[in-house]
């Protein structure tokens, strides 16, 4: 019987599910590791199934398709700003707190995806997306769907109404905008490790302020 005052430990998945796990974990590491060596475009699904020696079958069991497993590591990545966001000192400034919370996801990325993939993997990725026109495409749709999520909990933290006041979505287009800035500057760079694109991450955000208000001109006007 338990005692009174304690938490009820949540009960371990079974090995049932244990299993799906270990393969649509697997699944995911092959896929990511074929993008990222031959191409998206030049993978193909049967290859991805081969690599884990399941069927074409079994892949779909877990991913509608290529590109959902393309994405579902990135989909771990905001996930984990999201909440990082939502945890934010409540006196935090809107761009203060987008601030924190991306950099801290950048701290503790292997608590998000290391459990499935190597960071380093992820980064890789990351690359191929900003670098294959067709995942750059889908990338820059699911983001709007993000930035609208992020809009609506700037909101709540500031007590606004989203569809009166346009601060929230506003504040959340500029730094949408910093964050694709910032992965298209860093996957150009040999160095696009971990520790550059957090740097570059709080070197482009630190520029807001200035870039949006201040005289960019080094010499004054004729």
């Amino acid at each position: 019987m338990e005692r009174a005052g304690t938490a009820e430990a949540a009960p371990r998945p079974g090995l049932r599910e244990r299993k799906k796990r270990r393969t649509r974990d697997a699944l995911l590491r092959a896929a990511l590791e074929l993008f990222t060596t031959q191409g998206y475009e030049r993978t193909t699904v049967d290859e991805i199934a081969e690599a884990v020696d399941v069927s074409q079958r079994t892949f779909f069991r877990y991913f509608a398709g290529k590109e959902e497993a393309a994405f579902a590591v990135q989909e771990m990545v905001e996930a984990h700003f999201v909440e990082s966001l939502r945890t934010r000192p409540p006196g935090e400034a809107p761009l203060e707190a987008l601030r924190g919370a991306v950099l801290e996801g950048w701290d503790t990325i292997s608590d998000a995806v290391g459990a499935v993939v190597p960071v380093e993997l992820y980064l890789r990725m990351f690359r191929v997306i900003e670098s294959t026109p067709v995942l750059l495409a889908a990338h820059l749709r699911r983001s709007a769907e993000t930035e609208e999520q992020i809009a609506r909990l700037l909101a709540d933290r500031e007590g606004l109404d989203v569809a009166a006041d346009p601060r929230p979505r506003l504040a959340v287009a500029v730094f949408g905008a910093v964050m694709r800035v910032t992965g298209r500057q860093w996957s150009t760079r040999e160095d696009a490790g971990l520790e550059a694109i957090r740097a570059l991450t709080a070197a482009h955000l630190d520029q807001v302020g200035p870039a949006l208000t201040g005289n960019w001109r080094t010499t004054a006007r004729p």
